[in-house]
């Protein structure tokens, strides 16, 4: 898979993708992440990127042809499966949208800042907008590390043991169960005899209720989905 991402502050994903599951994706050459300083592409003196917003709204707006310019520059090279842009009004980042989106082969990520984005440019040049919550951050660089995080970490072969992000919250409509390590007893406090009986059926079942019982103490609208 590769990984376009437009952005102002290209600085700020080197801490995420240098370290832990992005990293091991990297080395593996699993994964391809390729950063983009959108002022690069400003055909302006100063290389500015924003200007003020029409109908005298407050705010910087980013301008359209630096994008496009990037945008069209990256699709002479390759075929784009998607182009998201992260935005705080976009479809909700779950699970089932990062499983859909870990099974294609190229993406661009548009990361906003200021006000936002010229409108025309998420009418004619995005196919996707995604929101990590219903808040705003400063600028769409901590999304797309988000995203693509939840992404990476669902390529086959990043993780050493593929068969734990099957088992992770979300995967099945509900939130994980408890899970316990050594220490089998520790200031008193006990393991569940069952997970240690070695009956994979009966540990199965009480996993499932586990986390039955857990979604709908904490996530019950999950449970209204299924």
């Amino acid at each position: 898979m590769r990984i376009d991402i437009i952005t102002l502050f290209p600085e700020m994903f080197q801490g995420p993708f240098s370290e832990s599951i992005i990293k091991r994706g990297l080395n593996k050459g699993l994964v391809e992440i390729h950063l983009h300083q959108l002022r690069d592409y400003a055909t302006n003196k100063h290389k500015r990127v924003d200007d003020y917003a029409f109908a005298g709204s407050a705010g910087m707006v980013m301008m359209i042809e630096p994008i496009d310019l990037c945008i069209s520059f990256l699709k002479e090279q390759r075929s784009y499966d998607e182009i998201i842009y992260l935005s705080p009004d976009g479809q909700i980042l779950n699970q089932s949208v990062s499983n859909k989106l870990s099974m294609n082969e190229n993406l661009i990520l548009l990361c906003g800042h200021y006000k936002g984005i010229d409108e025309r440019i998420r009418e004619h040049l995005i196919t996707m907008e995604i929101s990590i919550g219903d808040y705003v951050l400063s600028g769409g660089e901590l999304a797309a590390a988000v995203l693509t995080d939840s992404i990476v970490r669902l390529i086959p072969g990043v993780l050493s043991d593929e068969s734990s992000a099957l088992s992770d919250s979300f995967q099945d409509g509900l939130v994980s169960p408890p899970v316990y390590t050594r220490p089998r007893v520790y200031k008193g406090w006990e393991v569940p005899p069952i997970l240690l009986c070695g009956d994979d059926k009966k540990i199965e079942a009480w996993n499932y209720n586990k986390a039955l019982e857990r979604t709908a103490q904490r996530r019950p609208e999950m449970l209204d989905e299924k």
